[in-house]
């Protein structure tokens, strides 16, 4: 499948309809630029993702958006963490192998000095009510392949 993000760039990959279930008692934190670039990816994050560390670092972080995911989830994303806000969601992310997880997310902005330095995201285990209640959602929004 080719997907197509938000500022027109695509890449081709293999989507698979499996669920890896997320780990019980795992914290998933990353650490982006401003872009949303990774910068640090710790050992959860290199598991549920299936990338090495390398491949992960210096990476957009939109490697990780599955296509059932709405553009709107990620605009009120954005929306929200540039202007200074902590944002919550839950996220359908795709692993390198094809298959996707879920998770409980927090965005929060690291300001230092009064200047954005980029982002932390700490994942969480969704509860599976969430996630079928997101899933039904999502589906209702109509998400195209734009992402």
């Amino acid at each position: 499948m080719l997907i197509t993000y938000h500022d027109s760039t695509s890449r081709e990959v293999e989507i698979i309809d499996q669920e890896v279930p997320y780990p019980d008692g795992k914290l998933i934190v990353s650490r982006t630029t401003p872009s949303g670039v990774i910068t640090h990816a710790n050992q959860a994050f290199i598991d549920m993702s299936g990338y090495s560390l390398h491949e992960l670092i210096g990476m957009n972080h939109s490697i990780l958006r599955h296509p059932d995911m709405p553009a709107k989830a990620f605009k009120d994303l954005w929306d929200t963490i540039q202007s200074g806000r902590k944002w919550h969601g839950y996220v359908k992310n795709l692993r390198k192998d094809g298959a996707y997880y879920w998770v409980k997310a927090t965005v929060i902005p690291n300001i230092r000095n009064g200047e954005l330095m980029g982002y932390t995201s700490v994942r969480r285990k969704p509860s599976r009510s969430k996630v079928d209640s997101c899933t039904e959602l999502y589906a209702t929004m109509h998400p195209g392949r734009q992402i």
